[in-house]
């Protein structure tokens, strides 16, 4: 549902000032022909238009977009190769869910899940189960549905649930994505978020241990928080909560958010422990569109195996031309950005995803270094886990803040966000660089560049230019 508003005045005002707006060159045939007036933008026009016209309008107005190149707030590819952009002109009609009809696009999902499953170090690669979703929120959503309900069917729960006294909860970090927020508003369940303290700004493992009791369906760890990058101790999380089990006897099963990680730790950081070798993790999500290298919007879920995915979450429809079974959220959808995943598997294998994720890094760590020589700036990250770093001004720094280097950088193009940390510190403001497939040293030297450009002008302010505090930050995972 879109929540942009029209305006009916400002349009009709408009399409007085124009009313010969469009370039007479737009006329297949006639360069005048029907040029009279502009088409009305809030309302269906009375007619149709010439394809080529209708093209042109959209296009011109689109470039008013920023650079999706130039965009170092989102975590989203915005460059593949030709090939693939091809393959997914090509599977853009077919109907992902349709798999009688699209075999082979269903064919190549299962391949995928089962790459992840190899990947993640699933016990059993042909038990573990997974499906493909519209990114990583519907993921998080369909591992915490399965978190609840395992939780409601347990014996010492199922007489008690629903009632007063056994409602749900879910521990995590206040660091976690949004769409976790969202998960517990629309399954009615109680978010229990660990603050950040200190220079610790994601989940401390005691602390959420802590926060478990018998109404607990899981512990969210993040591979990768979007805040400044920095893996979650998973690890130490799934000891912290063998511990409780000793304790108490409460068995807290772990979901991994691994929006981005998961799709970088497995090539960069071989020997760490944070997926499927670890007992306690259930399930495991990620974004195919992140560090997955295709195009938005793909995401994939996937648990340790069947039991972990409840049965009655998996419903089956025959009304396509075979009998298929789904558990996802969204239902018709193109199969383009699973072919465009399994495309890119195939493509770069795991030494090809290693040289591409180590040169993000590199690029994060190198731009990183360089920041900080420049005496402005105090790295919290430095791009060596996830290849993103957050900074902030350094303490001597008065004459300017973080939100006015980015509205400086923007001027030029580039997309760096600024935003204020959540609860218990929301002192700390930061600017936050996320260093993509695409994003190339040469393009990091350009940013540097205009940094530098620019600091003669920001000390020479007498204070920080304060932004409209009901205005939105530049912030968006």
């Amino acid at each position: 549902m879109s929540l942009h508003k029209g305006s009916s005045q400002e349009a009709d005002a408009d399409a007085r000032l124009r009313s010969l707006a469009l370039n007479p060159f737009f006329g297949e045939a006639n360069p005048v022909g029907g040029m009279t007036g502009a088409p009305p933008r809030h309302r269906l026009p009375d007619g149709p238009l010439p394809p080529a016209t209708a093209y042109q309008l959209v296009h011109d107005e689109l470039m008013l977009d920023g650079n999706a190149r130039l965009n170092l707030a989102t975590f989203v590819t915005t460059w593949m190769e030709p090939q693939a952009a091809v393959l997914m002109a090509e599977c853009r009609d077919k109907n992902m869910i349709d798999k009688d009809e699209y075999p082979r696009t269903a064919e190549l999902e299962r391949r995928c899940v089962a790459m992840l499953a190899d990947l993640w170090h699933a016990p059993d690669r042909d038990a573990a189960v997974g499906c493909s979703t519209t990114g990583s929120s519907e993921a998080c959503m369909l591992a915490g549905m399965a978190l609840k309900r395992r939780w409601a069917k347990r014996p010492a729960n199922a007489a008690r649930y629903p009632s007063r006294e056994a409602r749900p909860n879910l521990v995590m970090g206040i660091n976690v994505q949004v769409c976790w927020e969202k998960f517990c508003n629309f399954w009615e369940v109680e978010a229990r978020q660990v603050p950040m303290a200190g220079d610790r700004f994601h989940l401390d493992p005691q602390a959420a241990a802590e926060l478990c009791d018998e109404n607990t369906i899981g512990v969210v760890a993040v591979l990768g928080s979007t805040y400044d990058g920095s893996y979650e101790p998973v690890a130490e999380l799934c000891a912290a909560l063998d511990a409780l089990q000793e304790r108490t006897g409460l068995d807290i099963p772990v979901h991994v958010d691994g929006a981005s990680g998961a799709m970088v730790a497995p090539f960069l950081d071989p020997d760490l422990e944070w997926d499927f070798r670890l007992p306690r993790v259930a399930s495991i999500n990620t974004s195919g569109h992140k560090y997955g290298l295709v195009y938005p919007g793909v995401g994939w879920a996937l648990w340790r195996s069947a039991e972990e995915l409840p049965e009655e979450l998996v419903f089956r429809v025959n009304y396509l031309g075979g009998e298929m079974p789904t558990f996802a959220l969204n239902f018709s959808r193109p199969g383009a950005q699973v072919v465009a995943q399994y495309y890119t598997f195939l493509r770069l294998g795991r030494e090809g995803y290693r040289a591409v994720q180590q040169a993000s890094r590199n690029v994060a760590r190198g731009l990183a270094e360089r920041i900080e020589a420049l005496g402005d700036f105090r790295l919290l990250t430095r791009g060596d886990q996830l290849p993103v770093f957050a900074f902030t001004t350094a303490p001597d720094v008065t004459a300017y803040d973080v939100f006015d280097v980015s509205r400086r950088l923007r001027e030029r193009g580039w997309l760096v966000p600024a935003y204020t940390f959540p609860a218990h510190r929301e002192d700390l403001s930061v600017l936050r660089v996320v260093c993509r497939n695409g994003f190339s040293a040469d393009l990091a030297g350009l940013l540097l560049s205009e940094l530098r450009r620019l600091l003669p002008e920001l000390r020479a302010q007498r204070g920080p230019v304060r932004p409209d505090p009901a205005q939105a930050t530049a912030f968006h995972h």
